[in-house]
């Protein structure tokens, strides 16, 4: 049975860490996946939880009724300059000890290099994976790397290709549905390439920036680098949702024990507990007709 969890980032910057898992089973829900958050794991920086906070969010999960079922830390993993990649190493490391204390096995996360130097970003995250997938084995845990939009890899089959490049089963692939446009749009292809090593699916929609000859967003100065895309509610954009889903069920993704989809919809924090409700009928009713 697929679990769909809640990525609670919206509730974030008005309520206290240990007020999420009442939110989210208040949401309906009853699994999320604890995002970057300042007291835990926040962007690019050392964690900040001790030992007896991580246990508090355990105890505050199992009060409420509600599993974590993942991680999702953003560390510089690929980063081609050493002494941030070495920082960001550490900082996993750290991360990957919380996860086994929460009682978590899936970690998601991002590559974290830069496009304009793609090669020694690449060298560099297969530098962090020399120390990094022994500790995954050992701990029995499985991490998963979206190729997200300005990293030094974006298109999708690309960053399976360097994640296989790794032979190991405890490093897998996430695919991020609002980044389906900068991945190459493949999800028919590649989802059956993926097999078991598709972790997970992120759930949230985005305009197609390709269409209107380019000027489907405008940014200026014309021609710059911007990687623009959204997380909208599932429906508000561009995104083909059944074929997605037809893809993740002739892929064998839904019909799994450990299916993960996880609803991270970002533009409307305003709505964030009415968006939230509607993101789970939404993808119940995905799974069902797929």
């Amino acid at each position: 049975m697929v679990t769909i969890a809640l990525d609670p980032t919206p509730f974030h910057p008005d309520h206290e860490l240990l007020e999420l898992p009442d939110l989210v089973a208040r949401a309906g829900y009853e699994h999320f996946q604890l995002a970057p958050h300042p007291d835990v794991a926040p962007f690019f920086r050392h964690p900040k939880a001790d030992d007896a906070l991580v246990a508090a969010l355990r105890r505050k999960a199992a009060d409420a009724g509600v599993t974590i079922t993942s991680l999702l830390p953003v560390q510089r993993i690929s980063w081609p300059h050493e002494e941030q990649r070495l920082a960001a190493v550490r900082n996993l490391r750290r991360v990957l000890q919380i996860a086994v204390d929460l009682g978590v096995s899936v970690v998601n996360t991002e590559f974290s290099g830069r496009p304009e130097l793609s090669e020694d970003s690449e060298a560099a995250f297969y530098r962090s994976m020399e120390e990094i997938v022994p500790v995954l084995e050992r701990e029995g845990l499985r991490l998963n790397v979206d190729p997200h939009p300005d990293d030094f890899v974006e298109d999708a089959l690309e960053a399976w290709r360097v994640v296989r490049g790794l032979n190991t089963d405890h490093v897998g692939v996430v695919y991020v549905a609002s980044h389906t446009f900068h991945y190459g749009d493949r999800a028919t292809t590649l989802l059956p390439q993926l097999g078991d090593r598709l972790g997970a699916v992120y759930a949230a929609d985005t305009f197609d920036h390709r269409r209107s000859h380019g000027l489907r967003y405008i940014s200026n100065p014309p021609g710059n680098a911007a990687r623009v895309h959204q997380h909208l509610r599932v429906g508000d954009g561009d995104v083909d949702w059944a074929e997605l889903f037809s893809a993740l069920r002739r892929s064998g993704f839904l019909d799994r024990e450990d299916a993960l989809v996880v609803s991270n919809v970002f533009a409307e924090d305003e709505t964030a507990m009415e968006t939230s409700a509607y993101q789970l009928a939404t993808l119940r009713e995905l799974v069902a007709r797929a």
